[in-house]
């Protein structure tokens, strides 16, 4: 059987949204651990920390749509769709890994430290391994 066909790497990618949408849910309900990972720290003005907590609150959704995004075909869809969403969360690990070296330029290995993991499970579901 191919590894693509196989339970565990459906198992992976189940693994994989769960942990983004346990990083949605740590963005909502705490917003200063969620700048830690930016290498950002939370703003003192109330005026700053608004915007701060509306963006954030935005981020935090993204993540739990992405993890839900690849919960779903991990469970009850075809292995090419699931494999094309973790393409695209290993591009939006990208994108964040290059907005902590643009803005903060440290901490971006943070996040492009998993996204090649996700980038080899996408090669294995969608070329059917």
């Amino acid at each position: 059987m191919p590894i693509s066909q196989s339970p565990w790497i459906r198992y992976v990618c189940a693994a994989f949204g769960a942990i983004f949408i346990g990083f949605g849910i740590n963005v909502m309900v705490n917003p200063v651990s969620a700048l830690s990972f930016f290498e950002l720290s939370y703003p003192v003005l109330p005026g700053q920390r608004k915007l701060v907590d509306t963006l954030l609150a935005v981020y935090g959704y993204r993540d739990i749509f992405m993890g839900l995004a690849i919960l779903a075909p991990s469970m009850y869809g075809s292995t090419k769709t699931l494999g094309l969403i973790m393409l695209a969360a290993a591009s939006v690990a990208g994108i964040d890994g290059w907005a902590c070296y643009s803005t903060v330029e440290s901490g971006w290995m943070n996040h492009w430290g998993y996204a090649p993991m996700l980038a080899v499970v996408r090669a294995v579901l969608t070329a059917g391994i």
